[in-house]
Formats: C-alpha cells, structure tokens, sequence
C-alpha cells in the first residue's frame, strides 16, 4: 500500500461529486484486491504455522547437539512467520471496506472501558491513566468496537512511549457541534522531522513496529467523519486530538 493510498481519503473529499464517487470506487476495488491477496497468503502461512509446530515437537527434549541447533533454526522460522501473520491482520484491517453500523453512543463511556482494559498494562509499567471528562457530552455516532481499536491503538502507542512509567490522560470536551477526544503521554516525543509521516501507512521509527496503526487509527476516525491531529515535543510527550461530529 502506497503513501497516496493512505491519504486518499483527504483527497476524495476534497474534489467534486462525480470525481469523488470515481475515486471511491477505485479505492473500493483495490482494498478488495489487497484484502483478497492477505487472504490468499494467510492460508498457506498458517498451515507452515502449524507444521512448523508439529516439527518443533519432534526435536523438543532431545539431547543430540544437531536436534538442538535444528530446533533453534525452526523457532526463528516460527517467530518470522507469526510476524508475518501479525502484519496480514492488521493490513485487512487497514484496507477492510465496510459500511459502519453508526449508533448513537456516550464517548465518555467507551473511553472509560477502554481505561479499564488499558489499566492493567499501564500500571505494570508504572504509568497512571488520568481521565477528563465532560459532563453531559451528548452522545457522537460510533460503531463502538471498531472507535475502540483505534483508541486501543493510541493508547498502546503512549504506553511504548513510557517504557519507564509516566501519565496517560483521556480528556473529552465539546467544541460546537463536535466531541474532542485528547490522548496525551509524557513520554519522549515525536521528533518533528517524524511528524509528517506517523499516518503513513508502512512508515514506523519503533523496532519491530509494521507501521499500520496509526494510519488504521486515522481511516477508522475518518470513516466517522473524523479528523485526528497530533501535537509533540521531544522530552515531554504526544498529544493526539480526535474531533468527531455529534450525533
């Protein structure tokens, strides 16, 4: 998936009606296709997981040298290949098309389970999750699982950036007819250089990282008829600003 790919959402909006429709359906038909090919290499990739195991329980407790280093060759394979199995589910959910199901829902609330399902992690690593929210925040349109695996991503994204503990803070407000959502760290910030490019899809400064979840948080935000913004400083932590229409 190209850079254009992951900023043609801004680009439909911005032309006429009939260029706009064109465009979708264009994209529609390339997520289609870039959905039916993970599809056809999940297949596959998931019977060599699972004869890569059957091969590792042979070898397990042997006390032969070679049966050891054979082993140790097929677990870097194993480990390669659930990488590979991680990347394919997030790029489906990245290029996954669908129509949402928007329901009236409380902001304050999806963002108070998902501190609750965060709460654990965050404080093994010792970082507080503080919460502001706004009274009497009328309710947005949300399909509510899809909104909580992007917030699930910003909120894993602030966490990897306080290895050595720190504050998580939620905070929702109104601004005229639309709910702001705020996620902030303090921990070591966006080099401004990096900016520009953390909603690309396939760009990631973080070892190990595939650089689909932030350019999934903003399609899911956007599909909402969202905007998302960021703001950071190196030293003292991200903020990450979802506006989202009321319902």
């Amino acid at each position: 998936m190209s850079d254009r790919a992951a900023t043609l959402p801004e680009t439909v909006r911005s032309d006429g009606p009939e260029v706009n429709e064109r465009l979708r359906a264009q994209y529609h038909e390339i997520a289609q296709l870039a959905g039916g090919l993970a599809h056809e290499i999940r297949n596959p990739l998931s019977t060599m997981q699972l004869n890569l195991e059957l091969l590792a329980e042979d070898f397990r407790g042997s006390e032969i040298q070679r049966d050891r280093r054979v082993l140790q060759k097929i677990e870097r394979v194993r480990k390669e290949s659930q990488r590979l199995q991680n990347i394919l589910e997030d790029f489906l959910r990245f290029v996954r098309v669908q129509e949402l199901r928007l329901q009236p829902a409380d902001l304050n609330e999806v963002v108070d389970v998902l501190r609750d399902f965060q709460e654990g992690q965050a404080s093994a690593q010792g970082v507080v999750i503080r919460t502001h929210y706004a009274e009497n925040l009328p309710p947005v349109s949300l399909e509510v699982e899809l909104f909580k695996q992007a917030l699930l991503n910003l909120t894993l994204n602030a966490l990897h950036a306080m290895p050595d503990g720190g504050e998580l803070i939620l905070a929702t407000r109104r601004e005229g007819d639309q709910a702001v959502l705020e996620v902030t760290d303090t921990g070591c910030g966006i080099p401004p250089d990096v900016q520009s490019r953390v909603f690309d899809a396939f760009y990631s400064t973080r070892p190990g990282g595939n650089g689909l979840g932030l350019p999934t948080v903003r399609r899911i935000v956007e599909a909402h008829g969202g905007t998302i913004s960021l703001e950071s400083e190196i030293g003292k932590g991200t903020k990450f600003t979802l506006r989202l229409p009321l319902a």
